[in-house]
């Protein structure tokens, strides 16, 4: 395959700060787990979106699963979950003991999703 026609499934969007951010990371030693530019960007994002509070997150995959746990979403509750994924998406509904369901937005699918969940 040609390079030039692959389709990335994340494609990183850099706009020429990021190395120095990293730099800076480095050189103040706050590599991982935290450190200012993460809790600027929070105290930023809070602001921004007039929150008192926001959470920056590692993945995707770590805000669903505190977007479930904020819900209270436990053990024995069903939630819908997009069929057009990847297991990632549906890995915090299984965290939080819950029954992911699958469904789709095209009318011929959803006929799965209705009988599937009238036998849960």
């Amino acid at each position: 395959m040609n390079p030039q026609n692959k389709i990335l499934l994340s494609p990183p969007h850099m706009s020429g700060r990021e190395m120095l951010y990293i730099e800076q990371a480095f050189a103040q030693n706050w590599i991982a787990p935290v450190g200012p530019n993460i809790d600027n960007f929070e105290k930023e994002l809070a602001k921004y979106i007039g929150s008192k509070h926001a959470a920056a997150l590692n993945s995707g995959t770590a805000a669903l699963h505190l977007a479930l746990i904020l819900l209270n979403v436990k053990q024995n509750d069903i939630v819908l979950c997009q069929s057009l994924t990847f297991a990632a998406s549906a890995n915090p509904i299984v965290y939080q003991g819950a029954t992911p369901v699958f469904i789709d937005s095209e009318k011929r699918a959803g006929i799965f999703a209705r009988t599937h969940w009238k036998m849960l």
